[in-house]
């Protein structure tokens, strides 16, 4: 007797009800996402609060099944994660070549590159999904919820206090931004000082988003990004100002050396950890391919009802044809932004080269991206890192075919191509980020995953059909950081202002390739160390979490170290309940509603300034000394009663 969901009777799983409901939880999580990622250069994963929505809601009908909840996490995930293409798109705002984002030109680049990454995922689905022990984090805990919630009425009742951690993080974080914005309280604090013969600032925003980010990444990445924060500010920044200059306003030196030369050499480091990933595991994908064709070679000979249900991917043949079709449409795109730029004059052969490197690339990143989201979830693989590889490998073709500097217009046309181009690569790093990590999740619960792997396509059209108007809304409220006209609240956009910059450099001629190169000796030697404590067992030091802790300004990611630490002392409380498992993810829901209520209250509050045209349409006073101490008594307060609220109902029995 087998207790394997796939040997029990057929479920319902691929559900038109399904599909509707993800649909609009992917309306939820893609725009709190696209708020977050634009606002602090990190996004959350969405698939254990989408499991919980699911199930709350396929409760109400007596035909759910574990497995249509399955496919709607998948649907959300996928479209979720997907909203981190805006690490790269907003890109083209910012180097002036687009006013807004172009509805139909920005979906179908977001769908066509997301589609590609679905594909390049299946034959990897047996090399590092059911093929390795990776462990797949954010996959794991999601199956633990869907198996929780398909219980007994103890998995109701868990199902209930989920809900009510969620939402009460939510409100609490919400809340706590709408008072912030009528300036009765100050949203983040600094100060900037000397610091030996240069000098350096320490600032903070007062974020419980940033808390729940730092309780879902853990120690070692919250350990990490304290590391490279103290090597950013404490020695780049204050090395870089030396000497000052006579009579310096010290903000606009710091921000500026920061802004202009610290954060390409936290490039550096990023880009470094990344080759160092690929190289770690050319050699389990290279097996794991192989294992995957025999078993289309046994499907092929007449034997695939020996294959379990489980084990059943979209055919080999559908997965080549769409990626091999999917360059048509694509060359199209190209072929249309390429006009009015000198690629123009001669296309053919600039467009053929460019889908040669779409494709090569795109192998390379989904192997990255899928290991590093089975080894340490898909939050915390290293999108920005590939990115960065990607932004300089079309830049660099462009530049041998074109050279670099010259004409400003013509360069500025090569920079929004290098972009266009690394945007479609993008798209594929997010989903094959996402996408094993699913697939782990439905092994675990005997989903099939040829129907998991069409509710990942679902995913990526629903997400690429959201994400351009919600960026223009932010685009036209706020604006980002370094485009033409930009306010004084533009979102900062970290990654695409760090990946426009780079391809500026490259075609411009003017990149500081000695900051890129210390950035990489610091990778070097932080994976040097990081692989040394690996070996001891001691905690890692992940070389992505360093280069992201030099790159991103102290104040959106000083308290990323401190909610991992407040995850870390609440884990070891978990631990010593009665159910370890339920209080834990108690914390991890509760963590993930802190980002929602502030993410979607950033982008209600983005409609409000656009509606408005005004950037504080909710200040109530003006600035005032007080509003900073008061900011922090407030936000400890809040945070250690919403955790004392936790703890009570994560350790009470589950009736």
């Amino acid at each position: 007797m087998t207790s394997d969901p796939a040997k029990a009777a057929p479920m319902a799983e691929l559900t038109i009800r399904g599909v509707i409901l993800g649909a609009l939880i992917t309306l939820l999580f893609t725009a709190a996402n696209v708020y977050l990622g634009l606002k602090i250069g990190l996004t959350f994963a969405t698939s254990i609060p989408a499991a919980v929505i699911s199930m709350a809601i396929l409760r109400l009908f007596a035909t759910g099944t574990i497995l249509e909840n399955n496919i709607v996490q998948t649907i959300a995930s996928a479209a979720g994660t997907l909203s981190a293409i805006i690490f790269v798109l907003p890109g083209l705002v910012i180097i002036g070549w687009w006013q807004g984002f172009p509805y139909w030109l920005s979906a179908c680049t977001i769908a066509l590159g997301g589609i590609l990454g679905v594909m390049y995922s299946v034959p990897l689905r047996r090399a590092l999904v059911t093929g390795s022990d990776l462990p797949y984090p954010e996959g794991v805990a999601a199956a633990e919820v869907l198996k929780v919630g398909a219980g007994s009425r103890e998995g109701l009742e868990e199902n209930r206090r989920g809900l009510a951690a969620i939402v009460m993080s939510a409100l609490a974080a919400a809340g706590f931004s709408i008072v912030a914005k009528t300036r009765l309280i100050a949203e983040e604090a600094g100060t900037f000082f000397k610091f030996g013969a240069g000098a350096t600032s320490v600032s903070t925003s007062f974020s419980m988003a940033l808390i729940g980010v730092g309780h879902l990444v853990g120690l070692s990445v919250g350990a990490a990004m304290f590391v490279g924060l103290l090597i950013s500010w404490a020695g780049i920044v204050p090395w870089l100002t030396m000497p000052l200059p006579a009579g310096a306003d010290l903000a606009d030196v710091v921000g500026a050396t920061f802004r202009t030369k610290a954060r390409f050499i936290g490039a550096g480091t990023i880009g470094i950890a990344a080759i160092w990933t690929l190289l770690k595991i050319l050699g389990p994908i290279v097996g794991g391919i192989r294992s995957a064709l025999a078993a289309n070679r046994m499907r092929k000979g007449g034997n695939a009802g020996l294959l379990e249900l489980t084990e059943r991917d979209l055919p080999i043949g559908i997965v080549g044809g769409t990626i091999l079709a999917s360059l048509i449409p694509i060359g199209i795109l190209l072929w249309i932004f390429a006009q009015g730029g000198p690629i123009a004059a001669n296309p053919v052969p600039v467009i053929v080269l460019t889908l040669a490197y779409v494709l090569v690339a795109g192998i390379v990143i989904a192997s990255v991206c899928g290991y590093m989201a089975g080894l340490i979830g898909a939050s915390n693989s290293p999108i920005s890192g590939v990115g960065i590889l990607a932004v300089l490998g079309a830049s660099l073709i462009l530049a041998a075919i074109y050279g670099s500097g010259g004409d400003p217009g013509r360069t500025q046309a090569l920079i929004a191509y290098a972009l266009f181009v690394t945007a479609i690569v993008f798209g594929i790093a997010t989903i094959s980020n996402d996408n094993l990590q699913d697939l782990k999740t439905g092994q675990l619960v005997g989903a099939t995953p040829w129907k998991q792997q069409v509710a990942l396509v679902l995913g990526v059209i629903f997400g690429s059909l959201v994400i351009p108007p919600i960026l223009d809304l932010l685009n036209s409220a706020f604006g980002f950081a370094g485009a033409p006209g930009a306010k004084a609240s533009a979102l900062p956009a970290p990654q695409a202002a760090l990946i426009s910059a780079l391809a500026k450099g490259v075609l411009g001629g003017d990149l500081d390739w000695g900051l890129i190169g210390i950035g990489a000796l610091i990778g070097a030697v932080v994976v040097a160390i990081d692989e040394l404590l690996g070996r001891t067992g001691k905690l890692r030091l992940p070389p992505l979490a360093v280069g992201m802790g030099i790159y991103l300004p102290m104040a959106l990611t000083l308290l990323i170290p401190v909610g991992a630490l407040i995850g870390h002392f609440y884990n070891r409380w978990a631990m010593r309940q009665a159910n370890p498992d339920f209080a834990e993810r108690m914390g991890v829901l509760m963590a993930t509603g802190f980002i929602v209520g502030e993410s979607l209250f950033g982008v209600a509050f983005a409609a409000i300034v656009a509606a408005t045209n005004s950037d504080a349409p909710l200040a109530l006073v003006a600035e005032h000394h007080w509003a900073a101490p008061l900011a922090v008594a407030i936000f400890v307060g809040v945070i250690a009663a919403l955790y004392g609220r936790l703890r009570r109902w994560a350790g009470s029995p589950l009736g």
